[in-house]
C-alpha cells in the first residue's frame, strides 16, 4: 500500500472546503514537487500539539484528502496553491517523515446509524439562524438572507455531507470541528454540531449579557 503524503495543520479542515495554501517550507516543497508531478492528492490532519513549522507535532488521526486544483510555482522552492478538501480518511499507522510526514491511511465513509432527516437539520439551522439574529439585534445590524448565510442543500447531497457544508459556515472552535469531522456517522455528526452551536450559544449570551 503507497504512503499518503500529509500535510498537518493547526486547524481541522472539513470535507467540500477549500484550501489554500502558500508553501515555502523545504520539506513541504519537495512533497509537493512529488505531488504536482504524480498524484495531485495528500492528506490534511490536525495538530493536536505543537506546531506547524518544524516537525515534533502530534497529529490527530482523522483528516480529509486535499486534491491540488490550481497551482503557482513562485521560485525558489515556493507554491501558491488551492485546493479541493475530499472524502475523510483515517490515518492507520504514522510512517518515519523522510522527509515530508507521510502515513498510511484507508477512506472513512460514514458508517451506519439512525437516519438524519431534513427536518432534524432544519432544526439546527433554526437554532443558528436565532442566535445569528440575536447578534445582528445586539448590534443594529441586518442578516443577509437565510440561504447566504447557511448554504442550502444540493441536489443528492447526502445528509452528512450536508452538515459538513454547515458546520464549515459556522464560526465554532477547532475541537468542535474535529469532533464533527471525526464523528462516525451521520447521526453522530448532527449530534456533534449540535453540541458545538450549543456552546456558541452560551458564549454569546454570556458576552452580550
Amino acid at each position: 500500500m503507497a504512503a499518503t503524503p500529509m500535510f498537518p495543520l493547526e486547524v481541522a479542515m472539513l470535507p467540500g472546503e477549500e484550501l489554500p495554501l502558500r508553501i515555502f517550507e523545504p520539506r513541504y516543497t519537495e512533497m509537493i514537487s512529488q505531488c504536482l508531478a504524480g498524484e495531485p492528492e495528500f492528506g490534511v490532519v490536525m495538530i493536536e500539539a505543537g506546531r506547524e513549522v518544524g516537525g515534533g507535532d502530534v497529529r490527530s488521526d482523522v483528516g480529509v484528502l486535499a486534491r491540488i486544483v490550481e497551482h503557482a510555482d513562485l521560485g525558489g522552492g515556493r507554491y501558491r496553491l488551492r485546493c479541493i478538501l475530499g472524502e475523510r480518511i483515517r490515518v492507520t499507522e504514522w510512517l518515519e517523515d523522510a522527509p515530508y510526514p507521510r502515513a498510511q491511511t484507508v477512506p472513512w465513509p460514514d458508517e451506519h446509524g439512525p437516519t438524519v432527516a431534513g427536518a432534524d437539520i432544519a432544526g439546527v439551522e433554526d437554532t443558528v439562524m436565532a442566535l445569528f439574529e440575536r447578534i445582528a439585534q445586539a448590534r443594529d445590524a441586518t442578516l443577509p438572507p437565510r440561504e447566504e448565510l447557511l448554504g442550502g442543500p444540493e441536489p443528492g447531497q447526502q445528509p452528512g455531507d450536508r452538515l459538513y457544508a454547515l458546520a464549515a459556515r459556522l464560526p465554532i472552535g477547532q475541537a468542535d470541528r474535529y469532533a464533527v469531522l471525526a464523528a462516525p456517522s451521520a447521526c453522530a455528526r448532527l449530534e456533534a454540531l449540535r453540541e458545538a452551536v450549543e456552546t456558541v450559544a452560551a458564549m454569546v449570551e454570556f458576552q452580550l449579557g
